[in-house]
């Protein structure tokens, strides 16, 4: 058991405050903190220390994969399967998704063939593993995710009542199925500039219309009869901050959604997607692979993109926390389920004054503070992390137990797959 530093990432749509105050560090931050990395992905290792010595945790796995990693160690090459973040949205990400295992395999050995460099801005594929991901909200979180089922979408186009959508919305009327929404989605993100800027203003006005409505709310709420505010906010939204920008019609056609504290997000290989704004705690494969679309200054490549999408229309993603234990015990858990066999995370909120709480965990894990202060016990050795501070349990390690100090607190648990 050994204390863990994350790897401070900073781009453009990160906040200057969130993660500085939650860290206990002075506010605003001098650049904007977008993501602080747990992981031993070679792009940036978070640091530990050992037997004095501060070490990256990916030449601590590297070292010894089969102790520290276990029976994960020839099931994924020696790699720690999983990466763990902090992600801090101030503005929306860009509009993305990801490869399949097969689809990311193929694209790093095909360019790696014509040798176009691990650090080019323009390499699509930085490793050979696919990236489903999960992030579960600290706050309210705002996202775009999935394609929407067509006949809503046909009924949002036409909602907005803009003579220049009615052809489109007719063309996904007649075929509302994957091929539709292929159809459209490639139609509007290779749409011409000149196209693409007579169009815009026109979809717009449409949405500022819908919301001037004497039926919408103030707050961004569903009003009766009015079930497409928010759709009709985030695209006024999107234009504002990425004006001229094709993914702002792609938007259209995503599911909106909005998580709760403590709810999750699931994004398989495909899925279209965009975060727009809140603070999460994010688990994913431990990769780098983002083939984008939109909203973003970085490297756009539409064919690439084409070929990765799955525009299976995607119900609400939501992946609700589910009580693990005793939910009378003062400390309660709580498991979020998906596919992925590279992770598996947990949830404990801790009671002020309760006993240690056993955190169970396959093989590896890290263990992450985001509120109060969380003392980790194992055998006669201790460890005290607080928001923002994490640790790195080893499989070769004995049984983790967490107790809060001073107040409740919370603490996250990944590990691999396979509970």
């Amino acid at each position: 058991m050994h204390e863990l530093v994350g790897a401070l990432r900073s781009y453009a749509w990160g906040s200057r405050t969130a993660l500085a105050q939650l860290c206990g560090r002075p506010v605003p931050s001098a650049h904007p903190e977008a993501e602080l990395w747990f992981g031993a992905h070679p792009a940036n290792p978070a640091q530990l220390s050992v037997d004095g010595r501060t070490r990256s945790l990916l030449d601590v796995v590297s070292a010894d994969p089969r102790r520290e990693l276990g029976a994960a160690a020839p099931a994924f090459d020696g790699r720690l399967p999983f990466l763990v973040k902090i992600l801090a949205a101030e503005e929306p990400l860009s509009l993305q998704a990801h490869p399949s295992a097969d689809q990311a395999r193929a694209g790093f050995e095909r360019e790696n063939r014509t040798r176009v460099p691990l650090d080019s801005p323009m390499r699509n594929y930085r490793d050979d593993s696919h990236k489903p991901e999960l992030v579960v909200a600290l706050e309210r979180f705002e996202a775009l995710a999935g394609f929407r089922d067509p006949r809503r979408t046909v009924a949002l186009l036409r909602a907005l009542a803009v003579p220049e959508l009615v052809n489109y919305a007719e063309l996904l009327a007649a075929q509302p199925d994957s091929a539709g929404l292929r159809t459209l989605f490639t139609t509007w993100i290779t749409l011409p500039q000149a196209l693409l800027e007579r169009l815009l203003p026109q979809v717009l006005d449409g949405c500022v219309r819908y919301l001037s409505d004497k039926n919408s709310t103030d707050n961004g709420e569903t009003s009766p009869g009015k079930e497409f505010v928010a759709e009709a906010r985030t695209t006024l939204e999107l234009a504002e901050a990425y004006p001229g920008d094709a993914g702002v019609l792609a938007a259209l056609l995503l599911n909106r959604i909005t998580l709760e504290p403590g709810q999750g997000l699931f994004m398989a290989a495909g899925n279209l997607h965009a975060y727009l704004r809140g603070v999460g705690v994010e688990i994913m494969a431990s990769s780098d692979n983002v083939l984008r679309g939109g909203f973003t200054p970085k490297h756009v490549d539409v064919p690439e993109l084409l070929r990765v999408l799955d525009f299976e229309p995607l119900e609400l993603p939501i992946v609700e926390p589910e009580p693990v234990g005793d939910p009378l015990g003062e400390s309660v858990s709580f498991r979020y389920r998906t596919p992925a066999p590279e992770f598996a995370l947990r949830r404990f909120e801790l009671a002020a004054d309760a006993e240690p709480t056993p955190v169970p965990r396959t093989g590896p894990g890290i263990m992450l503070c985001t509120a109060g202060t969380v003392r980790l016990l194992q055998g006669a050795d201790e460890l005290r992390i607080t928001p923002g501070g994490a640790a790195w349990i080893s499989a070769a390690d004995a049984e983790v137990r967490a107790q809060a100090i001073d107040g409740a607190a919370q603490l996250f648990c990944a590990c691999v797959g396979g509970e």
